[in-house]
């Protein structure tokens, strides 16, 4: 346990001290200030949301309008940390972890001390994922400061639980990316090599994934020129499906369903068009009921992340490491 904290404590440092992390940090904060606040941020939407509640329950949540709402031209807040600050913050601070230290002498220097081989990966995984909840909370409390600043409104008890469900569920996210770009710093003996893996993926699901479950979905259920509700389903269905082999549409869509309760995610509303007579109330969800909404979302999530590290792990306590 000394040794792991030992590696904890120096990598935390590390990441904080560093132009990197200071550069990384400073760019986590401005883009999620200038999302809210900035010349086309969502304050002025919500202003008008707040002063014209037309949907049910509008005012019940106006805190979480802060996360969801989208400016003039914008993106909302949840869009720019699932797509770009969380994974971006998750494979920088990975991509070099391991291969780093091998190609520069100091993994073997380190693992000749009385420091146990486990407690170094343990303790750079641990070191990020701590990095990426304290920005992460950094940025929460900032983006909520400037709501209770500028419009006034408070939190209820049931916006802040949703708030830390987001919190944590957007760290085990931060951890998914964290620990796919540690797994190609082990495999990897080159930074570069490594950091194109890990970035091509991230570009891949943010920006091509819906086109590719687009084309899947056509190719395996065709429409005709004047496509039929069943095929339209069958289609639908089938990219959704598709997309949801991208972690950043499964926390997208959790990330919603907490932030926005009125919201559902694609597969409910899938499923009501499917079901004869349905008819979808307009009520937002309850917190238990956006529980066991995510519960599927969040068990993938966690079960990649895992999976990720127990290769990366497997990986660095078989290597061979020698001194260079």
């Amino acid at each position: 346990m000394q040794g792991l904290m030992t590696v904890f404590y120096k990598e935390l440092a590390d990441h904080f001290t560093s132009w990197r992390g200071i550069i990384l940090f400073l760019m986590v904060l401005l883009v999620s200030v200038f999302a809210v606040l900035g010349p086309t941020g969502a304050i002025d939407n919500i202003r008008e949301q707040l002063a014209t509640p037309v949907q049910y329950g509008a005012g019940r949540f106006a805190f979480l309008y802060l996360f969801s709402t989208s400016g003039e031209g914008m993106y909302p807040f949840i869009w720019f940390i699932a797509r770009i600050l969380v994974p971006i913050v998750g494979i920088v601070l990975g991509l070099d972890a391991i291969n780093s230290e091998k190609s520069s002498g100091t993994m073997s220097r380190l693992l000749s001390q009385p420091i146990y081989r486990d407690a170094v990966i343990n303790g750079k995984f641990l070191a990020g994922v701590v990095t990426i909840a304290i920005m992460l909370t950094t940025t929460i409390l900032l983006v909520s400061a400037i709501g209770l600043t500028v419009l006034g409104v408070a939190p209820s008890s049931e916006e802040v639980a949703r708030l830390l469900l987001f919190w944590g569920i957007s760290i085990l996210y931060g951890a998914f990316w964290l620990g796919l770009a540690m797994l190609f710093s082990v495999y990897f003996q080159r930074v570069a090599t490594s950091a194109l893996t890990s970035m091509s993926i991230w570009i891949f699901f943010s920006f091509f994934m819906s086109m590719a479950a687009g084309l899947a979905a056509n190719v395996l259920a065709p429409m005709s020129q004047t496509p039929t509700a069943p095929e339209l389903l069958k289609n639908y269905g089938i990219q959704i499906t598709a997309s949801r082999i991208s972690p950043i549409m499964l926390f997208g869509e959790a990330a919603t369903v907490l932030l926005a309760p009125g919201a559902r995610t694609a597969g409910e509303m899938l499923q009501l068009l499917h079901a004869s007579g349905a008819r979808w109330m307009p009520g937002p969800l309850s917190l238990g009921q956006s529980l066991l909404t995510i519960w599927p979302h969040l068990a993938t999530i966690g079960g990649l992340t895992a999976a990720l590290f127990a290769i990366s792990y497997v990986k660095f306590m078989r290597e061979e490491i020698r001194a260079t």
